[in-house]
């Protein structure tokens, strides 16, 4: 079977000849670029500067040759932009706080602070406000809240407060997923996923606008859940906002890439924490679920597509409404959150959802166990989730840059060594 066939095969909830393997292709199953880094020169491929693809995260893209040595199945489809306002391309060198070298984006401008933290800017823009910062020696970037007003009951404006958030994807973008798209469908059998998120209501990622210069509106997270109840209004009439977006972006995405690919991502937003949600499941049944099945209704009923939706944490009781509201597949499947029981979800949803990660802890056993606890828990996850197929493979959310390369090597031989079992 090809890749494509595969994953086909995969979403439809029949088991293919071996276990559907993704690496990069999306921004919630990527790689670190000091992991990547390592990773390469473990594989032993020509040595090359890791390309930071998503910088809050600073993952690493994931390239052909690396495709090919580890038999990953999926690519991704997306208009090439960050969450930052500007484009992957114009590559230029930059050094991570590892002091591992790599290349960035060209509109990826940086500043240092006094006590060694450093800055990202929206769109590039270095006389705008800071909308990132990483501190010194740090992973990750962080967002910055900027511009953001108290909530009181008479609060108004989400359309205006947002507007340059969510923007309709134009034609150079469109036309660059048609010939992505197009390349990959023509020359290769690469299973394939449409990214950027649709519309991530809520999305702690996108709500304080890394993407915009002057950001309004509610934008402090903390601020923002307590409007749920203390201005509901205003929730409602970005989600509308959004919905409208959305769907016009829905649209546009099929008359570029038809039934070509074979999934799309509508959400990154998080409902569940490690210990438990991070709402009632009344607020989501008011505020989310209604747009999610609209959303999810269109899909459905126009495209051959899957819809994916990622939401890290503790999320078990979701799950019933996540079903009725049209999601197809879960990410990534937090196994180490309470109350997510991988056995209870493979028996009652396991022919309802694709789970689509969930195959080794990142928070503990890849980043800091040996080898040999990770070719374990690698073959205990799929001997639960990949029988009768609605399973692909990727570890719990993106590999961390402390992981070892013998760690991610050990992943995969176990991958390798229950395909071969098949």
């Amino acid at each position: 079977m090809t890749s494509r066939e595969r994953l086909i095969k995969t979403l439809n909830h029949e088991e293919p000849d071996r276990v559907v393997v993704d690496l990069g292709s999306t921004t919630i199953t990527g790689i670190n670029a000091n992991a990547l880094d390592k990773l390469r020169k473990a594989l032993k491929l020509e040595e090359r500067k890791i390309k930071i693809s998503e910088p809050l995260q600073l993952l690493g893209l994931v390239e052909e040759d690396v495709r090919e040595a580890l038999h990953i199945d999926i690519v991704d489809i997306t208009n090439n932009y960050t969450m930052f306002g500007f484009e992957n391309k114009n590559w230029k060198p930059w050094t991570l706080p590892s002091g591992l070298q790599v290349e960035v984006p060209g509109e990826f401008n940086t500043t240092v602070g006094e006590n060694g933290e450093t800055y990202l800017y929206p769109q590039g823009d270095l006389n705008a406000a800071p909308s990132a910062v990483m501190p010194k020696n740090g992973f990750f970037f962080d967002n910055i809240e900027r511009g953001s007003i108290p909530f009181d009951e008479d609060t108004t404006g989400a359309r205006v407060h947002f507007k340059d958030d969510y923007g309709l994807l134009t034609e150079e973008q469109l036309r660059y997923m048609e010939d992505r798209c197009d390349y990959f469908y023509r020359n290769t059998g690469y299973g394939m996923i449409g990214g950027g998120a649709l519309a991530g209501f809520g999305d702690f990622a996108i709500i304080p606008g890394p993407n915009v210069k002057n950001p309004t509106g509610i934008r402090s997270l903390p601020d923002f859940m307590m409007a749920h109840k203390i201005c509901p209004d205003y929730i409602h009439e970005l989600f509308e906002m959004q919905l409208e977006v959305g769907l016009e972006n829905a649209k546009r995405f099929f008359q570029a890439v038809g039934n070509k690919i074979q999934a799309i991502i509508i959400s990154g937003t998080d409902f569940g924490t490690q210990n438990g949600p991070f709402m009632s499941l009344d607020s989501y049944r008011e505020f989310y679920k209604p747009y999610h099945k609209k959303l999810n209704d269109w899909v459905h009923e126009n495209t051959g597509w899957k819809t994916f939706y990622h939401t890290c944490g503790a999320v078990m009781e979701f799950i019933p409404d996540f079903y009725e509201a049209g999601v197809d597949i879960l990410n990534p499947v937090q196994l180490s959150a309470a109350g997510m029981d991988g056995k209870k979800l493979k028996e009652q949803w396991g022919d309802k959802f694709t789970f689509w990660g969930g195959g080794v802890d990142t928070q503990k056993t890849f980043p800091f166990g040996t080898p040999e606890e990770v070719y374990a828990e690698v073959t205990e996850r799929l001997t639960l989730f990949a029988k009768g197929g609605g399973f692909v493979f990727n570890p719990i959310h993106n590999i961390q840059g402390q992981t070892s390369a013998e760690n991610i090597l050990a992943m995969f031989k176990a991958i390798d060594d229950f395909n071969a079992r098949k």
